[in-house]
């Protein structure tokens, strides 16, 4: 450990050379890693390959920059953000562990925690995102990575080499973790994969996937959109095709050359273009997600299940009280759905896996998270997105987010909030670290009495 102009800095031995966090309260954060070469000329729309590494000491202390993509839909909901992203570099991991852990030769269990945004956007480097209270809080070490999102995640061309690269991307950290997590106090042998929105999604594929199971010890699944079928390949083909139309890539072309031609303007605009296309009211899919058959996801989860691929994985699992409200408070034409697609996208689906697995024999929590912000003038409730400033004590990187609205109202509000939220990191926290969460009964199939409201 050293300190430089009053900030204490670490340095850690990885595979690719040598990195320097910083220390921050009761954690040392690693930003900005890279766990992939940059996915540009001749590896955009390939799969990951290995970074070349670097020879001097690599400064950790900030995130690198997003994947390509446009706004999120659901910034009116969590804030805007100003973009930050740049196709070279992006592929990064950032990990976050207690104070003493690169030093004290302690393994600790690990969180691997992706991030949602409809296979279109987000990015893990976000401040929403920092790891290094819970880490702290629960003495476990944490990761937060990028994975491609959008066409350059999600576009379906797999004569070029191009399906589900974003999953193929989430596949390539979970081995980086596997190869370098020791380094940082982590315990490879102890790996939650955890994730909200389209994090959970993919954080059930790695676990089901025969290529990833392995790799994974428990499964952390928050708000996932399970009522979300993968998407048919020739579904996926078929917009696929409509987005090189848009983009004015003719048949017969070098398809790969021609994409890799455009400037990633180019690459969203057109996307953005073929979701107002193929845009429907109520329906949540983007126009490219992961397909069924593809790497990451090699059969249903109905398949998987069924074929035991989760047996013997602690699972903790859960929904907020009013998922869709995110999706349909500011669209009046879809307003009347919104109980309607909280269930049918996120919460039956939930439900179906834990009683699943919990009729199973294995060890499963549900929760529901409950809470409302004080000034609620669109009528969210328990948003999507709502227990994220909880679960990382971020809720000073929503300032203008209605997530948190009234907040500042008074201390005793604010007090609460933070009261809330050391409750549910906790029991998220000792969940990753133990794989039971204390006294919090473990679930029974269909039985709501043993869902944990938080709120």
């Amino acid at each position: 450990m050293s300190t430089v102009t009053g900030i204490e800095r670490v340095v850690v031995e990885t595979d690719r050379g040598r990195v320097r966090g910083v220390v921050e309260g009761g954690a040392v954060s690693f930003r900005g890693i890279p766990y992939a070469a940059s996915p540009v000329g001749e590896l955009r729309f390939a799969p990951p390959r290995s970074h070349p590494g670097w020879t001097d000491v690599r400064d950790a202390a900030q995130a690198g920059p997003s994947v390509p993509q446009a706004a999120s839909r659901l910034e009116k909901v969590q804030g805007k953000r100003v973009p930050d992203w740049n196709e070279d570099g992006s592929l990064t991991a950032n990990v976050f562990a207690p104070r003493r852990a690169p030093a004290d030769g302690a393994a600790r269990p690990v969180l691997v925690w992706w991030h949602g945004g409809g296979f279109t956007s987000g990015s893990g480097g976000w401040d929403w995102y920092d790891g290094a209270r819970l880490a702290a809080l629960g003495d476990i070490v944490v990761v937060t990575a990028n994975y491609r999102v959008g066409p350059l995640g999600y576009l379906y061309l797999p004569h070029i080499g191009a399906a589900n690269l974003g999953a193929q991307d989430q596949a390539a950290v979970l081995r980086w973790v596997q190869d370098n997590i020791a380094s940082f106090g982590g315990d490879p042998r102890t790996v939650t994969v955890g994730g909200q929105s389209a994090g959970a999604y993919s954080s059930l594929m790695l676990a089901l996937d025969p290529a990833t199971n392995g790799s994974v010890t428990r499964v952390l699944l928050q708000s996932g959109p399970f009522g979300l079928r993968p998407q048919d390949p020739h579904q996926a083909a078929e917009n696929a095709a409509a987005y090189l139309r848009l983009l004015g890539v003719p048949d017969g072309t070098d398809t790969a050359k021609a994409l890799r031609a455009l400037s990633a303007e180019q690459l969203l605009d057109a996307y953005g273009r073929l979701s107002a296309q193929l845009a429907v009211p109520g329906n949540a899919a983007p126009p490219m997600y992961p397909v069924l058959g593809a790497p990451g996801l090699p059969r249903t989860r109905q398949q998987a299940l069924a074929g035991g691929a989760l047996e013997g994985k602690p699972l903790l699992i859960g929904t907020t009280r009013d998922e869709a409200t995110a999706f349909t408070a500011f669209d009046p034409r879809v307003q009347n759905l919104t109980a309607v697609q909280t269930g049918s996208l996120f919460r039956d689906g939930s439900l179906e896996i834990a009683d699943h697995h919990a009729a199973g024999g294995n060890t499963t929590y549900v929760y529901q998270f409950d809470h409302a912000p004080a000034e609620d003038p669109y009528g969210l409730g328990a948003t999507h997105c709502a227990e994220l400033p909880f679960l990382f004590h971020t809720f000073d990187a929503y300032p203008d987010s209605p997530l948190l609205a009234g907040a500042g109202a008074g201390a005793g509000a604010v007090d609460a909030q933070r009261a809330l939220g050391h409750a549910f990191a906790t029991a998220v926290a000792e969940f990753v670290a133990t794989g039971t969460a204390g006294d919090w009964l473990p679930y029974a199939p269909a039985t709501t009495a043993r869902i944990r409201h938080f709120g």
